[in-house]
């Protein structure tokens, strides 16, 4: 028995194929292993490895977080960025370098919002102050 296993990112299908089993780590449990007779599983999905396993070996894929949906027979998961290699060092070093990367941007831009909102208060607050004499 197996899964059919469809990771993809926004431009492409980057894994489609059936596995025996799909291993992963989300923000919630941890750790986490999918054989075909699990019942169905939705979780947030934490940068990070995601390995499977066919009939010819575990194979892995790097994701940048993603939402994992395991319907029936079925494991979907949708992903920022992926990247895939046959190397488990390599992958593990695109985790270290492109997400951290990436997770440095976005906390800029996460500041800069931040600074956006803070500004908006304060100027609130001083209509508020001075617009009602």
């Amino acid at each position: 028995m197996a899964i059919h296993l469809r990771v993809v990112a926004p431009t492409y299908v980057a894994v489609d194929k059936e596995v025996l089993k799909v291993s992963g780590e989300s923000e919630e449990t941890g750790s986490f292993t999918l054989l075909p007779r699990h019942v169905d599983y939705v979780t947030a999905l934490t940068p990070g490895i995601l390995a499977y396993e066919t009939e010819a070996g575990e194979s892995f894929v790097a994701i940048n977080g993603g939402i994992l949906v395991k319907a029936g027979e079925e494991v979907n998961v949708s992903t920022a960025e992926v990247v895939e290699s046959g190397e488990l060092a390599y992958l593990r070093r695109a985790v270290a370098e492109s997400f951290e990367q990436l997770d440095e941007e976005e906390q800029r831009a996460r500041n800069a919002l931040q600074k956006l909102e803070a500004d908006f208060v304060r100027n609130f607050m001083d209509v508020d102050k001075y617009g009602g004499e």
